[in-house]
């Protein structure tokens, strides 16, 4: 049986591109912001594009914030992608000003700093061997970027021996930032598989599998 996706409709995101990528790999999706039918969904996706404080309203518009809560809290698969998975992070700061995040991770969004912004096109990554989220993906598998912000520090630490660590992958565009997290149900990546061809498809394969 095929697994129930909704991909989160709250103004932002490139969605429709989200739709067709899930779809091909063989996932049941659902565009929506209906807030029981993104509850009670195998996986939920949250994409986004544009600032971090307008993405952040929107999500609130929609409840999308307590959704992803609600969802995690129960162990329910989330996935956030570019700025679906920047507004995961406790605060954003564009030209100045710090907005809010959903706080599931600590963390601060910031201006990348490189020769060349926004980063655009493709880039290898650097993940851990234990990933889930990279399996099957040789190590020079490239994957497609559009962004000039980006989380440069890890800052969750886990103590319990008993809590797997969550697996943070990286990549480099004049300095190293976080590309994608695995933390339990929730998983992010900074580049979008929608639009990176085959590795994209094998990574979304790998979240459907694990929902």
């Amino acid at each position: 049986m095929s697994k129930s996706v909704v991909v989160l409709d709250y103004g932002f995101g490139n969605v429709r591109s989200a739709e067709r990528a899930l779809a091909h790999v063989g996932a049941d999706v659902e565009i929506t912001s209906d807030f029981d039918r993104a509850m009670n969904a195998d996986g939920l996706l949250v994409p986004g594009v544009g600032a971090f404080a307008a993405c952040m309203a929107g999500l609130k518009s929609v409840r999308g914030e307590w959704i992803i809560g609600r969802r995690l809290s129960g162990g329910r698969p989330v996935m956030g992608i570019c700025v679906g998975m920047q507004i995961l992070f406790a605060r954003g700061v564009e030209h100045g000003t710090e907005t809010e995040g959903c706080d599931e991770w600590p963390g601060t969004v910031e201006p990348l700093r490189a020769p060349i912004v926004p980063h655009m096109g493709w880039n290898t990554v650097k993940a851990p061997e234990d990933t889930r989220q990279f399996a099957g993906l040789d190590a020079d598998a490239r994957f497609y970027f559009v962004h000039s912000y980006a989380v440069r520090e890890w800052e969750l630490e886990v103590t319990n021996a008993h809590i797997r660590s969550p697996r943070v992958t990286w990549a480099t565009h004049g300095e190293p930032f976080v590309a994608a997290v695995e933390n339990g149900p929730l998983w992010a990546t900074q580049f979008h598989p929608e639009k990176s061809g085959d590795a994209g498809a094998q990574l979304l394969t790998n979240w459907l599998d694990n929902l």
